[in-house]
């Protein structure tokens, strides 16, 4: 078992190029499957004993968010050890996932976002900094560990548009505001220590993921924003607003970086209050 995990892990990271995040949790859903399985031979893992592995991770409370991810793991699994040969009948063919319930992500109104970037950020060279992160990030829609991995030399500063390393390793381009580039340029000409990092954390090093966390969370705080806002807000609310000014849901697909519209369709819900509002307005018999 642990030869053919291993085997997977490498096709899924030089094949199919999944991100380090990606194979982390893979290698820990499939190492824990592993464990459940102890002696018993891959060969003969049949439906009912995947039935006893759900039923394993159900009462250690995971939830079905979390269930469907170890299952995806799985079926990824599986499916490579029948293309490569080494099984010759799938048994998680019939299994189905449970069903997750979708929450509609919070996003926050232009108002709100407009707040949040003017708060009382320093003019100094860490709030230089925090201002071209919030601005970037609320311009682009970027994935924090997409505004993280940015580099000075992926910024067409003339042309207005970011290079952008996705999920899987996917590059594509994004467009980035006249304000936002303002304030990169800014902060670039700040900057006292060159390197290829776009971000800097106080060492001189590529900030993190949890660095940018940080800083957006403690302005969200003192913008005032609503409860629960996050973050990953930001993200939510660059797309929501464009589609509320009239973008179409292909164009934002690919401003996100999503590999499917269904994952994009989700926003279309946040925009339906905007429509009623309008129609009751605009219709004389509303």
């Amino acid at each position: 078992m642990e030869r053919y995990i291993d085997k997977f892990m490498r096709y899924m990271e030089i094949e199919k190029n999944y991100s380090r995040h990606t194979l982390l949790n893979y290698r820990i859903d499939l190492e824990g499957f592993r464990a459940f399985l102890g002696q018993a031979a891959i060969e003969n893992v049949d439906y009912l004993f995947l039935r006893k592995y759900l039923a394993n991770l159900k009462e250690k409370s995971l939830g079905a968010k979390s269930m469907a991810r170890h299952l995806s793991a799985l079926r990824s699994f599986f499916k490579f050890l029948i293309r490569e040969g080494y099984l010759k009948a799938n048994p998680i063919l019939s299994l189905s996932s449970p069903k997750i319930e979708q929450h509609l992500p919070k996003f926050l109104t232009e108002d709100e976002v407009s707040n949040l970037i003017e708060s009382s950020i320093p003019k100094d060279l860490s709030g230089s900094r925090d201002r071209a992160i919030l601005e970037t990030f609320y311009s682009s829609g970027l994935r924090i560990s997409e505004l993280v991995g940015i580099n000075v030399d992926d910024i067409d500063f003339i042309g207005g548009v970011i290079k952008v390393r996705g999920k899987g390793k996917k590059e594509r381009i994004v467009p980035i505001g006249d304000k936002a580039i303002e304030a990169v340029r800014v902060y670039v000409g700040k900057k006292k220590k060159e390197t290829q990092a776009l971000f800097l954390n106080k060492n001189g090093k590529r900030i993190t993921d949890r660095g940018v966390r940080n800083i957006v969370g403690k302005y969200l705080r003192i913008s005032g924003a609503k409860q629960g806002a996050c973050p990953h807000t930001l993200r939510h609310s660059f797309a929501t607003h464009l589609l509320n000014r009239g973008a179409d849901l292909r164009t934002v697909q690919e401003l996100l970086g999503h590999a499917n519209l269904a994952t994009t369709q989700i926003y279309t819900h946040l925009t339906t209050d905007r429509l009623k509002s309008v129609y009751d307005k605009a219709h004389p018999r509303a």
